[in-house]
C-alpha cells in the first residue's frame, strides 16, 4: 500500500493545493486509486503517467482529516456567510409569509405559489448546472414523489396554519426539534447507536418547550396551531430521513429541484390553477410595526416568499454545505428561530416573556446535542446530506 502526495485538478481550480491518493501497485482495489507510474514496478510508458495524472473526484483523503472533501480553511468564511444569510431570508420570510395570510392568502394557496414558483426556478438552477444529473432512475420517481409531497408540500402546509396561529418564532421551534426524532428514529427503528448527549438533547427539548409553552401558568396557546407545529415537525423529520437515503446516489441540488416539483404538482392537482383567486394578489399589503405606511401590492410579498424566502437560501445552504459539511451548516443555521423571533417582533409586535425566551435557548441547546448524536458521520454524509433546516418553512 503506497500513500502519494499529488497536485490536481482541485488545486487548480478551487484553491486547494494538494489532494491525497491512497493507492495500490499495479492497479486499483475497492476504494484506492492505482498508483503513479513510480510508485510501482516496472517502466512507465507515456499512456499509463497521463491516465494516472488526469484529475480524479472526488480526492480521497487521509482518514481523520479536519474537513470533509471540498472543505477547505480559505473558503470557510464564505460558508459561514452563506449559511448565515441564508437563515436570516429563511427567518424573514415566515413574517413575510404571515403578512401574506393576513391580506387574505389561504394557507393552501400561498404555499401552492410558493412551492411552483420555487421549482421553476430550482430546476433551471439545476439544468443549467447538471442537466444529467436531472434524471431519475426506476424507483428513484416514487421516492422523490414522497419526499416531495410528504417533506415539502406537507411540511410547509403545516408550519403555514402553525405561524397562522402562533407566533412565528414559537411554530418555528417546534419544528425544528425534527433532528431530535431523526435521532430518536435512528436509535429504536434503525438500531443504530447514538451518543449519551441524544438523551440530554431530548430532555432539554422537552423542558424548553415545556418553558415556552409556560406550561403551568394558565397560559393556553393555540391547540390546531401546536398540533401543526409539530406535524411540520414530524413531516420535517420524514424528509431529513427519506433525503439522506436519496442523496446518497444524487447530488442536493437535484434532489431539492425534483422534491419542489412534486410539491407543486401535488397542490396544483389538489387545487387546480385555473380556480386561482388572482385578484387577491393585487391588493395592497399595509404593514405594521417599524414598516408602518408601506403597502406593498400582495404580489410583491408572494415574489418574495418565492425568491428570497426559499430559492435563494437554498442555494446559499448548498454552497454553504459544500464549505462547511452538514454538521457544521446545521449548526448555524439555528440561528433562523432567534432571527425569525426577532424580525417578527420588529414588524409584527409579536413578543415573547423572558421565560420564553430562555426556554427557546434550552430547546436550541437540545437540538445541537441532537444534531451530533448519531455516531456516522462520513465524508459523503456530509457532502450530500439535504438542507439541515431545510426546506423548512
Amino acid at each position: 500500500m503506497v500513500v502519494t502526495r499529488r497536485r490536481g485538478a482541485a488545486g487548480v481550480q478551487g484553491g486547494a493545493a494538494v489532494g491525497w491518493t491512497r493507492c495500490h501497485p499495479g492497479g486499483s482495489t475497492p476504494g484506492e486509486k492505482d498508483c503513479p507510474p513510480s510508485a510501482g514496478a516496472g517502466k512507465p510508458d507515456v499512456a499509463q503517467l497521463v491516465r494516472w495524472a488526469r484529475p480524479r473526484t472526488p480526492l480521497q483523503r487521509p482518514t481523520g482529516a479536519i474537513y470533509p472533501h471540498g472543505v477547505h480553511r480559505s473558503s470557510a468564511p464564505l460558508g459561514v456567510l452563506a449559511i448565515v444569510v441564508g437563515a436570516l431570508l429563511f427567518a424573514v420570510n415566515g413574517t413575510v409569509a404571515k403578512l401574506a395570510m393576513q391580506a387574505g392568502l389561504s394557507p393552501t394557496r400561498l404555499v401552492e405559489l410558493r412551492s411552483l414558483g420555487s421549482a421553476v426556478l430550482l430546476v433551471a438552477a439545476a439544468l443549467a448546472l447538471s442537466p444529467r444529473a436531472m434524471r431519475l432512475r426506476g424507483r428513484e420517481v416514487w421516492a422523490m414523489a414522497a419526499l416531495g409531497i410528504i417533506g415539502v408540500a406537507i411540511v410547509q402546509w403545516c408550519y403555514l396554519v402553525a405561524i397562522s396561529r402562533l407566533p412565528v418564532g414559537l411554530a418555528l421551534l417546534i419544528e425544528y426539534t425534527a433532528p431530535v426524532l431523526v435521532a430518536l428514529w435512528a436509535r429504536f427503528v434503525l438500531r443504530e447507536q447514538v451518543r449519551a448527549r441524544m438523551w440530554w438533547g431530548l430532555a432539554a427539548c422537552l423542558v424548553g418547550l415545556g418553558m415556552v409553552a409556560q406550561v403551568g401558568d394558565g397560559v393556553v396557546l393555540d391547540a390546531i396551531g401546536l398540533l401543526a407545529a409539530v406535524a411540520a415537525a414530524v413531516s420535517l423529520a420524514t424528509y431529513y430521513l427519506l433525503g439522506e437515503r436519496l442523496v446518497k446516489q444524487r447530488d442536493p441540488l437535484s434532489t431539492h429541484a425534483w422534491s419542489m416539483t412534486f410539491a407543486a404538482l401535488f397542490w396544483i392537482v389538489l387545487q387546480p390553477l385555473w380556480t386561482f383567486p388572482t385578484g387577491v394578489l393585487g391588493t395592497d399589503v399595509p404593514l405594521p410595526g417599524a414598516l408602518d405606511g408601506a403597502s406593498p401590492p400582495l404580489w410583491a410579498l408572494v415574489l418574495w416568499i418565492i425568491v428570497l424566502g426559499t430559492a435563494v437560501p437554498y442555494l446559499l445552504f448548498l454552497v454553504g454545505i459544500r464549505r462547511l459539511g452538514a454538521a457544521r451548516a446545521g449548526l448555524l443555521g439555528m440561528v433562523e428561530p432567534v432571527a425569525a423571533s426577532a424580525a417578527a417582533w420588529f414588524v409584527l409586535g409579536e413578543t415573547m416573556t423572558s421565560v420564553q425566551l430562555l426556554g427557546g435557548g434550552v430547546v436550541l441547546a437540545g437540538i445541537a446535542l441532537a444534531e451530533t448524536a448519531r455516531r456516522h458521520t462520513s465524508t459523503s454524509a456530509d457532502e450530500g446530506a439535504v438542507l439541515p433546516d431545510t426546506v423548512a418553512p
